[in-house]
């Protein structure tokens, strides 16, 4: 595997800076313009081109945390998503995607690939046979998500890869849940890493984006969709990214940690049926998220018993937030039936394990004794609710 020349957090605060040359600022300044000279020039530049100052230099720092030649930077997670599957397949190719994945991606492949005349397989497990099984004479892609979400299963990478390799596919990978900080993927012969940016990115749940990292190859070969779709990121918002990501690894440090200590203790308590965490040794996966990631993330889900009514519970809380989206500084919590996959059927959830009882945890970087007594006060409350 390859390995940084300099430590992750210098990358985070370094890397992909745009020097203050006017006045020697200890940032980045912002270029706000849309509209640049176009005669003359060694670039010319045009905010839905991704090369505007900002832009081109936030690709950087993305590219350097996932050892990547290249990257790109989106207006959403999905816009990198959808941008980079239809960037290689075309109509007549076939994909094959992991059983779970985002409701979002999901969403995306049943309703608009049958538009375009791509042909797609889930698989119906996560071993060798299970991808091997769905690989037919066009197919083009294999795309993964590990961890999943919600309910944070591992894929082997290294499989995934050989399996690839052998017969000429391109690998993408969902990167979310694990963040940079955790996991490279490329480290492990995946060809495509993306992000919703929006999520440890981001960090602080106040902008929205996406991120692909990828041989320079492959992200000219996405840039060249890209550009007459549209998906690129305002330079405002590419500014506050990229002052979000100079604290990613210490916060996401953080949120591991944190996420670990609540996993134990939810575990080993007498009203939580489930924990869903890789860094559990009884996590079935747990082996192989020990060999791909350095972190565990600062995600989890678990069931409560069946006594107890999971909208109750969450209403109870007074320091995790009900909300959508994940991993800001905040710890929340959500339903995923009745949001990231509220787009899929019930049928469709219960295929993939969720159930209407399943709650999302994503952890914060609070104090993890106040997440626990918050957690405690809330199951006091229902439980003493339902005697009454």
């Amino acid at each position: 595997m390859k390995s940084k020349k300099i430590g992750v957090n210098t990358i985070c605060t370094h890397v992909g800076e745009v020097k203050d040359t006017q006045f020697q600022g200890a940032i980045s300044p912002l270029f706000m313009s849309s509209s640049y000279q176009y005669d003359g020039v060694d670039v010319k530049r045009y905010p839905r081109y991704f090369n505007t100052p900002n832009q081109e230099a936030l690709c950087k720092k993305v590219a350097a945390l996932e050892n990547a030649e290249a990257g790109l930077i989106f207006g959403s997670g999905m816009a990198a998503v959808s941008t980079t599957m239809l960037a290689f397949l075309h109509k007549g190719d076939h994909v094959v995607l992991q059983k779970t994945l985002y409701g979002g991606t999901y969403n995306f492949v049943v309703e608009e690939f049958h538009k375009f005349g791509i042909e797609y397989t889930f698989t119906n497990g996560f071993s060798r046979n299970d991808f091997t099984s769905a690989i037919q004479d066009n197919t083009k892609v294999i795309f993964i998500e590990t961890p999943s979400n919600p309910l944070m299963l591992i894929t082997d990478l290294e499989m995934i890869t050989s399996i690839a390799k052998d017969r000429g596919l391109i690998t993408m990978i969902d990167n979310t849940f694990a963040s940079p900080i955790n996991q490279n993927p490329i480290d492990f012969g995946i060809d495509i890493c993306i992000h919703s940016a929006t999520k440890y990115m981001g960090g602080h749940s106040d902008i929205c984006a996406g991120a692909v990292a990828a041989s320079q190859e492959h992200i000219d070969t996405i840039w060249n969709i890209a550009k007459n779709l549209g998906g690129s990121l305002s330079d405002h918002t590419i500014w506050l990214l990229e002052r979000s990501m100079k604290t990613m690894a210490l916060r996401v440090k953080a949120q591991n940690k944190n996420a670990k200590k609540l996993a134990k203790w939810l575990d080993a308590h007498d009203l939580i049926q489930k924990v869903y965490y890789p860094g559990l040794k009884n996590h079935p996966d747990h082996n192989v998220a020990k060999k791909q990631m350095r972190g565990y993330t600062g995600m989890l889900s678990f069931e409560l018993i069946e006594s107890i009514n999971a909208n109750d519970f969450m209403k109870a809380l007074k320091l995790i937030k009900q909300s959508m989206s994940l991993a800001g500084v905040e710890s929340t919590i959500l339903s995923p039936a009745e949001t990231s996959h509220a787009l899929l059927s019930a049928e469709e959830r219960k295929k993939q394990g969720i159930s209407d009882g399943l709650l999302r945890f994503s952890v914060g970087i609070e104090e993890p004794k106040d997440l626990i007594e918050d957690i405690e006060q809330a199951l006091a409350s229902v439980v003493k609710k339902e005697l009454v």
